[in-house]
């Protein structure tokens, strides 16, 4: 029997008391590790890390709790090689795919380290200027935001197991919460191995960091007054966890990332041949087959011209033909698999769901897995799909199918498009390609108010561009309606979800003694 994973809550280690669940290697089928967490008592956790790791993270200062976050991030670069390993058997990602998650952990608790550096020796934060609360100047009202006495849960998707975490962790840490992580269950190695890399070197204070690997029953139960919750997953376990008793007795601040129809808009004046209509197709095929198409952030709807889609069909399906699927190990493979045979299941069900509105412009499932078992691994190859009448097509702006599928929409004019990429009611992001610079900043306006994110892309950043699909620490990410309403990231915008906002009304002297 493959090894049981521990679990680290009140301060050690602790293995479940149950057989534990196996996690499994997508592409081979073979059993990797187990983990449970059957009969930890996650009151008394919880209590430990409010008690012993938000208190002494709090005693810090801003710079001080950065100078941990940049030495967590040096220990997870030292164990960068085995990382990889992990998510190759326990992901089925190819290298390139396993360092969008990887390393966009280490960048982002980088970034974080810097700019909790500069926020210096303070223990809160001003929020604005005081102002005077009557004629005179004796008496004035200032905001200040505070860190929660409670900690931060995190429930995160199986798709990024170590960025998941540390995206999350890093202004959580910088806050002053202590920090506890449930990953999914498929993929909680390679969260597991980095907690556990961090508690062997001794950087955070105890009670700081804890992880719990296996089901989640009690988690929710044991949130107190002043406790964070930060959930990414679907759009119906989000609906669960928001109507949970301890979320409403308590008025526990709740983040929720869920399903997103995220669309890619052409603008009319970017026809076949022009850079823009190539950077839309080049980015659609990268969004569609980096990680297998398992992020929350790729393109799922492609709005173009109704002229030009036939011709958008042809050379995004030609580069789609080019891509090889299979086992990650092998040099030849460009895309490996999905995180389990349950996934493939899952993406299998979401293309029967769009059958009947849909046809299919490539299938990819006509090319043979290189180095895999079609009836074991779970491998899943692209698969472009397209619907010639976007607004009769209801279920494309329904149906997120989680994997390498996307659907080509035509449309009539601008405002047709624009309303096709608002029908995904509420969105993570939406990308526009063109060169007019007057209509991609009217339209991304437009999009604005349904996306948490616009990622504009002209010939002149073609090279420049962060990428559609690519989390920056530096912009929001999180987006309104089925999205979830939630935010996260945008710099220091982050670190408002742990923090409490006050006004203290008091003299000028007062104020000033606050040390803000």
């Amino acid at each position: 029997m493959t090894a049981l994973l521990p679990n680290f809550v009140c301060g050690r280690w602790q293995s479940g008391t149950g057989a534990g669940t196996a996690l499994l290697d997508p592409v081979l089928g073979t059993e990797l590790v187990r983990v449970d967490a059957t009969g930890l008592d996650l009151r008394s956790a919880f209590a430990f890390a409010r008690r012993a790791g938000s208190a002494a993270l709090q005693a810090l200062t801003y710079a001080e709790r950065a100078a941990l976050l940049a030495r967590v991030g040096q220990v997870l670069q030292t164990h960068r090689d085995a990382y990889d390993a992990i998510a190759t058997a326990n992901s089925g990602t190819v290298q390139s795919d396993s360092a969008v998650d990887i390393d966009g952990a280490l960048f982002t608790l980088g970034q974080y380290a810097r700019w909790g550096t500069a926020l210096g020796s303070a223990r809160a934060l001003r929020d604005g200027e005081a102002v005077k609360l009557g004629k005179e100047p004796l008496f004035q009202s200032q905001h200040l935001q505070v860190p929660r006495p409670g900690l931060a849960l995190f429930i995160n998707a199986f798709n990024f197991p170590a960025w998941g975490l540390w995206e999350k962790a890093a202004p959580a840490l910088l806050s002053g919460l202590a920090v506890v992580v449930k990953p999914a269950t498929a993929t909680a190695w390679l969260t597991q191995r980095m907690v556990q890399d961090v508690v062997d070197a001794g950087i955070l204070p105890a009670g700081a960091l804890s992880i719990v690997c296996g089901s989640s029953n009690g988690l929710l139960d044991a949130l107190a007054p002043f406790d964070v919750l930060s959930f990414t997953g679907s759009a119906d376990t989000a609906a669960v966890i928001r109507s949970h008793p301890s979320l409403a007795r308590h008025a526990v601040r709740a983040n929720i990332e869920a399903d997103s129809l995220n669309s890619a808009l052409l603008l009319p004046d970017a026809t076949p041949g022009t850079p823009a209509f190539d950077l839309l197709v080049r980015e659609v095929v990268r969004e569609m087959t980096v990680k297998s198409g398992q992020k929350c952030t790729a393109i799922r709807r492609i709005l173009v011209p109704a002229k030009v889609y036939g011709a958008a069909a042809e050379a995004i399906g030609a580069k789609l033909a080019k891509v090889s699927t299979g086992n990650p190990r092998n040099a030849g493979v460009r895309m490996g698999a999905l995180v389990s045979r349950a996934q493939f299941e899952a993406v299998q069900q979401g293309l029967a769901q769009l059958a009947h509105a849909t046809e299919v412009l490539h299938d990819g499932r006509t090319q043979a897995l290189v180095d895999a078992d079609p009836a074991v691994a779970a491998c899943h190859q692209p698969v472009l799909l397209g619907a010639r009448d976007a607004d009769m097509a209801q279920a494309v702006h329904d149906v997120e199918v989680f994997g390498p599928v996307a659907t080509l929409l035509p449309y009539r004019d601008l405002p047709h498009a624009l309303a096709l990429a608002q029908r995904g009611q509420g969105s993570l992001v939406a990308s526009l390609y063109g060169d007019d610079a007057a209509a991609l900043g009217s339209a991304a306006l437009a999009l604005a108010a349904s996306h948490g994110r616009v990622h504009v892309v002209t010939p002149e950043v073609a090279q420049a561009h962060t990428g559609h699909g690519n989390v920056m620490p530096q912009s929001l990410h999180g987006g309104p309606g089925r999205a979830g309403g939630g935010a996260e990231l945008g710099g220091l915008r982050a670190l408002d979800f742990y923090h409490q906002r006050a006004a203290v009304q008091a003299s000028p002297q007062v104020l000033a003694a606050l040390g803000l």
